[in-house]
């Protein structure tokens, strides 16, 4: 077994959940998210975040709107929607339940 392999598919499994939780604060654009991310050690390429970003758009998890840029192209800051601020919620309450569960089960001794 690849352990590489099953480090990303660890990570892919919880960016939607962080990509939301970057957004909850406040708006941002691809490049801020990225950022974050990076910053918290999670590392993921742009063309990862793009579709999902669009997925999530697509779900009505989240708006985005334009703002031009004094430094380039114009930039699409994300946001969270209402029907987005309650799948965070629950997908919150969801990860604390999964993470004391493995927690329970991986310091068994």
């Amino acid at each position: 077994m690849n352990i590489e392999n099953t480090k990303a598919q660890m990570r892919k499994g919880v960016l939607e959940f962080c990509i939301l939780s970057v957004l909850k604060e406040k708006e941002a654009y691809t490049s801020e998210i990225l950022d974050t991310l990076k910053n918290a050690k999670l590392l993921v390429v742009e063309g990862t975040v793009y579709p999902l970003l669009t997925r999530l758009k697509n779900d009505e998890l989240l708006n985005y709107r334009w703002e031009e840029s004094t430094s380039g192209p114009p930039r699409k800051y994300y946001e969270l929607t209402e029907q987005g601020k309650t799948f965070l919620n629950e997908l919150n309450d969801t990860w604390i339940e999964l993470s004391d569960a493995v927690t329970i089960i991986t310091n068994k001794k």
